[in-house]
């Protein structure tokens, strides 16, 4: 074959695939526009001499590289990339976007590994697969997962075989997915500020949550998005006013704030065919909410505070804090029912092992504030003095009777008997089957089942980079 039809056979190659290429573009443009690639492919490759020569095995080693470089550019993980020029050369691909340069030798078997690792993988439960049981929320927040992509985690079920989380979790019954998010998480005072241990990328930040809400999607799972209404962790010893809202001078403008940022956010949700089912309005508001204003000493975890000037702060401590904090909580949920009138708002506080409190806050926010939320949520933590699942059930029985228009989930549960340590004792379980049993409660979420803490111990053991599901955690959810 002489080096025109050569040249003839790779434009017309070429042409074929960037026409599949710009089509998939196309396809995804009404839910993620992106600005056009400019695809080129260096003279190495593409102009040859006339003196070159090819055999028949060479022409299809190179449409190959060809065909498999156009696979990896189109990979979901740069579906938003902007102002991206991709390069081919005999030699590299060289990926140049605004925030990286990758470069990957096509000559090896890397870039087909890469382009096919967890990271870029459609969960496998999102194919053939019956639909899932909704009557109840059987659900783990995966929140940290997001940030092991980084590294090209993978997940292996008990018997050491690589698979996704979405479908070992499924395999076990389990059918939602929660995950957290942040308003500005690598502002400073952030949890993704410049060193701070999180500051590899910004996990929980608006694109992040975007593109894993996909994959929650995909898996074909129940989504129960965590608003922290914060730039880093929002609990009962923190409720830190994010950067970008601290300029307001009083609860009206801060309401607004807080309605824009929800609204914007579940508006891109719904772009893109990916709506929660719940949103979680706040994450463990006992205090209240939007409450504290970092110092100079305030490091990475929140600590160091004070308090927001009282015409602001949402601190249930003061009548006015009372005030403000239901405007918010009403704010956030308004921003929820404009996007999507189906979709659940839930409230959520800790501390069930103090009854009163539980039955302040709920008067406070429901009978006199009148916040007019779907879902009540609760942590209950065991290794924290919650008590037992059992202990738990008059609490809550109490509060379904009480409140009989409301919906109940525990929004966070473990069955830790002291920090990274479990029992093995089917507490976990318990927490979920006995929920269940109670008119009322439509969900159970575990809280990271990759992470060990105060909290109690994981469902996962770490090997290296992987994580391995641990055959007694599991055991206790095998489905009978």
């Amino acid at each position: 074959m002489n080096s025109k039809k050569i040249s003839e056979l790779f434009c017309l190659f070429f042409c074929i695939c960037m026409g599949i290429y710009l089509i998939a573009c196309d396809s995804d443009s009404s839910t993620n526009p992106t600005p056009s690639n400019e695809l080129k492919l260096s003279s190495s490759l593409y102009e040859m001499s006339s003196s070159s020569e090819m055999n028949s095995t060479e022409i299809q080693d190179s449409l190959s590289k060809i065909s498999s470089s156009i696979n990896y550019s189109s990979s979901s993980e740069y579906e938003n990339i902007s102002s991206s020029d991709l390069t081919f050369s005999s030699s590299n691909i060289i990926l140049q976007s605004s925030s990286s340069v990758k470069q990957i030798s096509s000559s090896s078997s890397e870039l087909l590994k890469y382009s096919s690792s967890s990271k870029h993988e459609i969960p496998k439960s999102s194919k053939g697969e019956p639909p899932l049981d909704f009557s109840f929320y059987h659900g783990a927040d995966i929140s940290t997962v997001q940030e092991y992509e980084r590294f090209n985690a993978k997940f292996y079920d008990t018997q050491k075989r690589e698979t996704d989380i979405f479908t070992l979790l499924k395999s076990y019954g389990f059918n939602a997915i929660r995950i957290r998010t942040f308003v500005s998480p690598s502002e400073k005072y952030g949890y993704a500020y410049e060193g701070c241990d999180h500051s590899a990328e910004s996990y929980g930040d608006k694109n992040h949550i975007l593109k894993f809400a996909k994959k929650i999607k995909e898996a074909k799972m129940a989504f129960l998005l965590d608003l922290h209404y914060s730039d880093n962790w929002a609990d009962p010893a923190k409720q830190i006013i994010p950067t970008r809202w601290r300029h307001v001078k009083n609860s009206e403008e801060l309401k607004d704030s807080i309605y824009h940022y929800t609204y914007d956010l579940l508006s891109a949700l719904k772009a893109q065919n990916t709506m929660p089912d719940m949103v979680q309005i706040g994450n463990e508001t006992t205090p209240g909410i939007l409450i504290h204003l970092p110092t100079s000493e305030t490091n990475c975890w929140g600590e160091n505070l004070q308090k927001a000037p009282d015409i602001i702060s949402g601190d249930m401590s003061t009548n006015m804090g009372k005030s403000n904090a239901a405007k918010y909580f009403k704010a956030g949920i308004k921003a929820v029912k404009d996007v999507s009138q189906k979709t659940k708002t839930v409230l959520h506080i800790e501390s069930i092992k103090n009854k009163n409190t539980v039955n302040w806050w709920m008067k406070e926010i429901f009978e006199i504030q009148k916040v007019n939320a779907d879902v009540m949520g609760f942590s209950a933590y065991t290794a924290y003095g919650d008590g037992t699942p059992n202990q738990w059930m008059d609490l809550f029985k109490s509060l379904t009777q009480k409140y009989p228009n409301l919906e109940f989930i525990v929004a966070e549960y473990n069955g830790g008997d002291s920090k990274g340590h479990y029992n093995f004792d089917g507490t976990r379980n318990l927490t979920h089957e006995l929920v269940k049993s109670i008119k009322g409660f439509i969900g159970a979420f575990f809280w990271e089942p990759t992470l060990s803490g105060e909290w109690g111990a994981p469902l996962f053991d770490w090997e290296g980079p992987n994580l391995y599901a641990n055959p007694k955690a599991f055991e206790e959810y095998k489905l009978k």
